[in-house]
């Protein structure tokens, strides 16, 4: 077990990422191809990640080269995820492996001679402390990025997103207390100590020390949470979002076309414009005045779209808009503006726009 020891100044400076840690991803989605555990959660992406690898020529670098650099295991070497002070976190592959290349030889030299003597590590390992070496491991981890992760990115977004809004909700209604305590059930919050669930083994205490904890939510990991081995660097913990199974893919005479064509209707539309901020099915039943089962069922039609993102929140259900379903209102919410203006004739937009122009603009375009 893990136990992370707050202040009062810790809670004041802990944080949830706003975008996922690309360096981060790349860990544990290698982590992912070493193990069937979780598989059937991200089935669709073993899919296209094995073939992306064979069809790129990556296959023998990832098994020979990034597999053994990024064990399943209970340590891998810190400087493969660095952190960004003040957040701790990165938000972009540019940003992570700049900050991976600056890492100094001897902290190179020293986290990889502790994954040897751990759980083992290849014998040329030891090179990536040299500049050169380091920027070739770089240049591939860019090919492995591009091929497996970085399609995945507006899903990622999507998980992370619904799972700040989680974690905003409880800040507002219980504090950061509340934060906290929706983290379960990977951790338990028992104030002033957050016990995290960690691999067999391992016992230890991380005093952020009015530090803050900069918490990540991880798309790919399946596991516990973790973070990083060295408690002198910037506290960060990963950990994973609540996934639902991936729907199962359309068969014969279900088109694409076909199933969006469920989305026609109020009720639906209703509930799509509900989850712009964020909403439990109880709430989009009270929105859009239809029954708590009937808004679950319009909830997971837009779910199975690819419209809205479902993660659960203590004992409550939390829906919220994905990339494409925030382009889907926004579009509705420019075509309803644009024909508005097609139809209103000459003289009336005019004085219509002199009425505009002494009011408060209203806001048309719903938040994406």
């Amino acid at each position: 077990m893990l136990r992370i020891h707050f202040r009062d100044a810790d809670l004041a400076r802990t944080r949830v990422a706003d975008a996922p840690d690309p360096l981060w991803e790349i860990a544990v989605s290698l982590h992912r191809l070493q193990t069937r555990k979780g598989r059937y959660v991200h089935a669709a992406w073993y899919r296209t990640a094995r073939r992306m690898l064979r069809e790129r020529g990556l296959e023998r670098a990832v098994r020979e080269t990034l597999l053994p650099l990024y064990p399943r295991a209970r340590y891998f070497p810190d400087f493969l995820t660095p952190g960004q002070a003040p957040g701790a976190a990165v938000s972009s592959f540019r940003e992570g492996a700049e900050l991976l290349l600056a890492a100094p030889p001897g902290r190179v030299r020293g986290e990889v001679g502790r994954l040897a003597r751990t759980v083992g590590a290849p014998a040329w390992a030891p090179r990536l402390a040299e500049p050169a070496e380091r920027g070739e491991f770089v240049r591939l981890l860019r090919a492995y990025y591009e091929a497996v992760v970085e399609p995945w990115t507006d899903h990622m977004q999507a998980r992370l997103e619904a799972e700040r809004t989680a974690r905003f909700r409880g800040l507002l209604s219980g504090g950061a207390d509340g934060m906290l305590a929706g983290l379960a059930p990977a951790m338990r919050w028992r104030a002033p100590v957050l016990e995290v669930r960690y691999p067999a083994g391992v016992d230890r205490d991380l005093r952020l020390d009015g530090r803050g904890l900069t918490l990540v939510p991880s798309y790919f990991a399946a596991d516990a949470p973790v973070s990083l081995a060295d408690p002198e660097l910037p506290p960060v913990l990963w950990y994973p979002v609540h996934h639902r199974p991936a729907p199962v893919p359309p068969g014969p005479g279900h088109s694409s076309e076909q199933r969006l064509a469920a989305l026609l209707g109020r009720a639906r539309a209703a509930v799509l414009y509900a989850t712009a901020h964020g909403a439990t099915t109880g709430e989009l039943a009270r929105t859009t005045g239809v029954s708590a089962s009937a808004a679950s069922r319009h909830a997971g039609t837009l779910r199975d779209a690819g419209l809205i993102a479902t993660v659960r929140d203590g004992g409550s259900v939390l829906h919220t808009l994905t990339p494409a379903g925030a382009a889907v209102l926004r579009a509705a919410a420019e075509a309803a503006g644009a024909a508005e203006s097609a139809e209103v004739p000459r003289g009336a937009r005019r004085a219509a726009d002199r009425r505009t122009a002494r009011q408060p603009a209203a806001v048309r375009r719903p938040p994406g």
